[in-house]
C-alpha cells in the first residue's frame, strides 16, 4: 500500500515536466483552481497536479480511467467525501505519534484512535467500492487492498478489540487536582489526587473531596464540584507546557494496570498502519473536485469528453467541438451567453498553424482553448470538447503579451525576443507551442522581420503550434516556407472570427484575408476616423 497510488500505476515509468510560470499564467491554472474550491489547501493540490505534465500514453489512461468511473459514480463520490474527513484527522494523529515528548498514555491513545478511524475507512472504501461497477485499473486495485484488509483473519479480532478498548479509555471523565499553598495563599504545587469515571457537578467540595481521595482504585466511581471552567485545548498534548506534562506523567502512572493492558492489545497490531491511506487524500480530492464540477458544466448541456490517448510519436491531435474551458466557467458562474464549438486537428499536412483574424475574433480564447485542452486531458479529467484523440505533449511553451514591468531592462522586443529563443532553446518537436500576438508590441516591419524566422524555425522544429497574429502578410508566404525549409510539418493558414461579414469565432482553414493589421490595431485603440471623430464630438 505504500507506493499505491490513484495517478500513477504501479511498475510504470513517469516521464513528466513541469510547465513554467508563463504557462502557468498564461493558461489561467489558478484562475481554474480558484473556481474548483475555495480551499486554499485544495487549490494547491490540484494546481501541483495539473502542472506536472505528464506524457506517458499508460499513465494518462490511467488516470482517464479512474477519473471516468468517480465521475460516473456520484455516490461512490459523496462517500468518499465523508471519509476524507476522517483519513485529514489521521493525517494529524500522525504528527502526534511522532512526538516524542508525549507521555506514554497518549501515545496509546492516539494509536487507539489511528486504528478505528483506520476501520472505519476500510470498511467505508470497501463497501462503497464493492456497490458500485467499477472499471479502472486503479480503483480496482484500491478496492482488492481493502477487501483483503476486510477480509483477513485478524480484522474482526481488530476490531472487537478496539471497541472494548475504546470503551474503557472512556471511562476517565475528570481528574482531581491538590494544590499546596504558602504562607500567603499562593499555590506553590499541583498534583493529581485521582481520576474518575464521572464528571464535577454537584456541590459539597470538601466531603466529595475526602470521600474519593481515601479510595484505593485507580479511577474513583464519582467526583463532584460545582462551578467548573471550561478549558479550551488547542492542538496535542506535548511536553510543553508544564503542568499538562506533570499532568501526564501522572496520569500515566496511577493508569498503571490501563496502559499495560493498552499496550498488549495494540502489540498486535504493530504492523497496521491507516497512514497510508492518508496519502490518497490528495488524488481523491483532485479528482473529486473536477468531477463535482464537471457535472455543472454538464448540466448546463456544455460538451465534455474522455480523451483518446495515442503514442506519443504521432504528434497529432483531432479535435471536434473545442472550446476554452473558462467559457465553461463563466457559464456555471451564471452569465448566459452561446459557447461556439470548433474543430481543428494536428497532423503532418498541418502541424503549425498561423491564425489571423479581425481583432475580438476570438483569436487569444482559441489559442488558450487548445492549451488546456492538452492540460486538462493529460491531467487526466475530461477534455473540453466533443470529441478528442491525442498523442501527449512532452510540455506547453506559451508566448503571450509580457508585463510592462518586466520589460523595463530589455524594452518589449528584447524581452519578446528573449522568451521565444529561451522557447526554441528547450521545446523538442513533442512539444505544444502557443503564441499570442507575438511581436505586436513592436513596429510592424519589425515584427514582421522577425516572425518570418520564427515560422521557418517552426517548420524545422516541427512542434504542434498556434502562432496567432494581426500579421497577415505572415500567413501569405507558406508556400515558400513548406517548400525551402527542411521539416516533416505544414504550416497552414487558418483564420477565425468572421463568417458570411458576421464576428461568428469559427475558425477555418483558409489563406487570410487580406492586409488588415493595421486597421486591426486601429480598431484595436480606436484610432479609425469614425472613432476619432466620436471622441472630439465627445457622443
Amino acid at each position: 500500500m505504500e507506493k499505491f497510488s490513484l495517478l500513477y500505476p504501479q511498475n510504470v515509468q513517469s516521464s513528466e515536466m513541469t510547465l513554467n510560470e508563463e504557462a502557468i499564467n498564461d493558461l489561467s491554472v489558478d484562475y481554474i483552481c480558484e473556481k474548483l474550491t475555495g480551499e486554499r489547501y485544495e487549490q494547491n493540490i490540484i494546481k501541483n497536479i495539473m502542472i506536472k505534465i505528464e506524457r506517458n500514453p499508460d499513465i494518462i489512461r490511467y488516470r482517464n480511467d479512474v477519473f471516468d468511473d468517480i465521475y460516473h459514480f456520484p455516490k461512490l463520490r459523496e462517500r468518499i467525501k465523508e471519509l476524507l474527513d476522517e483519513l485529514a484527522y489521521l493525517k494529524d494523529l500522525e504528527k502526534s505519534a511522532k512526538d516524542a515528548t508525549a507521555a506514554p498514555i497518549w501515545q496509546l491513545v492516539n494509536r487507539l484512535q489511528e486504528l478505528d478511524i483506520y476501520i472505519n475507512c476500510i470498511s467505508g472504501i470497501n463497501q462503497s467500492l464493492s456497490e458500485h461497477d467499477i472499471k479502472s485499473e486503479g480503483l480496482k486495485n484500491l478496492k482488492e487492498f481493502v477487501s483483503s484488509v476486510y477480509n483477513e483473519s485478524g480484522f474482526d479480532s481488530l476490531s472487537e478489540d478496539i471497541k472494548s478498548l475504546v470503551a474503557e479509555i472512556s471511562s476517565i471523565k475528570s481528574v482531581s487536582l491538590g494544590v499546596n499553598l504558602d504562607s500567603r495563599m499562593v499555590p506553590v504545587e499541583v498534583g493529581i489526587v485521582s481520576i474518575n469515571d464521572t464528571a464535577f457537578t454537584k456541590p459539597n467540595f470538601l466531603n466529595k473531596f475526602l470521600e474519593f481521595a481515601s479510595k484505593k482504585s485507580e479511577i474513583n466511581n464519582g467526583a463532584s464540584f460545582d462551578g467548573m471552567t471550561k478549558i479550551h485545548t488547542v492542538g496535542k498534548v506535548s511536553g510543553d507546557d508544564p503542568l499538562m506534562s506533570n499532568l501526564s506523567r501522572v496520569v500515566t502512572e496511577m493508569l498503571g494496570t490501563t496502559v499495560k493492558q493498552l499496550k498488549s492489545k495494540l502489540s498486535r497490531y504493530t504492523n497496521i498502519s491507516g497512514y497510508s491511506l492518508t496519502k490518497l487524500i490528495p488524488e481523491f480530492l483532485f479528482y473529486i473536485r473536477w468531477a463535482d464540477f464537471m457535472e455543472k458544466v454538464s448540466d448546463l448541456g456544455i460538451p465534455l469528453c474522455k480523451p483518446v490517448i495515442t503514442d506519443n510519436q504521432n504528434r497529432s491531435m483531432k479535435v471536434k467541438g473545442i472550446y476554452n474551458f473558462k467559457l465553461a466557467i463563466q457559464r456555471v458562474g451564471g452569465k448566459e451567453f452561446d459557447i461556439i464549438l470548433n474543430d481543428l486537428d494536428f497532423s503532418a499536412e498541418h502541424r503549425i498553424y498561423i491564425m489571423t483574424g479581425p481583432n475580438r475574433g476570438g483569436k487569444t480564447t482559441a489559442t488558450q482553448a487548445v492549451g488546456l485542452a492538452f492540460l486538462m486531458a493529460q491531467s487526466g479529467i475530461y477534455a473540453p470538447a466533443e470529441e478528442i484523440e491525442l498523442s501527449p505533449v512532452d510540455n506547453i511553451y506559451t508566448h503571450f503579451p509580457a508585463d510592462e514591468n518586466k520589460t523595463v531592462n530589455l524594452g518589449r522586443l528584447g524581452e519578446e525576443s528573449k522568451r521565444m529563443s529561451e522557447i526554441f532553446g528547450t521545446a523538442t518537436n513533442e512539444s505544444l507551442l502557443l503564441f499570442n500576438e507575438s511581436l505586436a508590441t513592436t513596429s510592424f516591419a519589425e515584427g514582421l522581420y522577425i516572425a518570418k524566422d520564427v515560422v521557418k524555425a517552426l517548420r524545422f522544429l516541427g512542434a504542434r503550434t498556434i502562432f496567432n497574429t494581426h500579421m497577415h502578410e505572415l500567413a501569405m508566404t507558406l508556400d515558400d516556407v513548406n517548400t525551402n525549409i527542411q521539416g516533416d510539418s505544414n504550416v497552414t493558414s487558418i483564420i477565425t472570427g468572421i463568417h458570411d461579414g458576421q464576428r461568428s469565432y469559427k475558425i477555418f482553414l483558409a489563406p487570410p484575408e487580406g492586409v488588415s493589421y493595421a486597421h486591426d490595431i486601429a480598431e484595436k485603440y480606436g484610432v479609425t476616423f469614425d472613432k476619432l471623430t466620436k471622441r472630439i464630438n465627445r457622443t
